[in-house]
């Protein structure tokens, strides 16, 4: 899948989607400034994902990241339980997911191939989201992503990204 198929299929953002201009084959590959750019608005989108900048900063990411032919994010749906719609927050999680994996993809060009460990980084980065938003609204526990935190802490939430990336991102 591509990012436009998880803006349209699990965000729900028509707006992100209908923004996404067509791959340009005139685009040539990403330049240090702009993978400087996106790691900069990565780390200011998950330092604060509900701020006044937040859907611009994600919204650059996504549109860069459709844009240049070198720099993929996989997608899969690891975090396939989530409340569909904003119901708690849930597309601001996946937003640190997709983040999550986009940071990783940047900070590890070596590694494009590890699929695992780019799935890995979104779930950690989602559930950190998560665990934020929880600061500012306690009652908008999801048990799913509690079972999740719970995995992470335990030390076996690798193991549950490596099944569920085999079931749900391998067809």
């Amino acid at each position: 899948m591509y990012i436009r198929t998880i803006l349209s299929a699990v965000l729900g953002c028509a707006l992100f989607a209908a923004s996404l201009p067509a791959y340009s084959a005139d685009r040539g590959p990403s330049t240090p400034e702009e993978r400087k750019q996106a790691l900069e608005y990565i780390q200011a989108w998950e330092a604060n994902p509900l701020g006044p900048q937040a859907k611009d900063q994600l919204g650059w990411v996504l549109k860069w990241f459709a844009e240049v032919p070198d720099q993929t994010v996989h997608v899969c749906m690891i975090l396939d339980k989530l409340p569909k719609g904003e119901k708690k927050d849930s597309a601001t999680v996946f937003g640190g997911a997709f983040m999550g994996q986009a940071a990783f993809v940047l900070e590890n060009p070596d590694k494009k191939s590890d699929l695992e460990a780019e799935y890995q980084a979104g779930v950690e980065e989602a559930l950190k989201i998560y665990e934020g938003l929880l600061k500012s609204n306690p009652k908008d526990r999801q048990p799913y992503l509690d079972d999740l935190i719970q995995r992470r802490d335990s030390g076996t939430l690798r193991q549950f990204v490596k099944e569920r990336a085999a079931s749900a991102c391998n067809k």
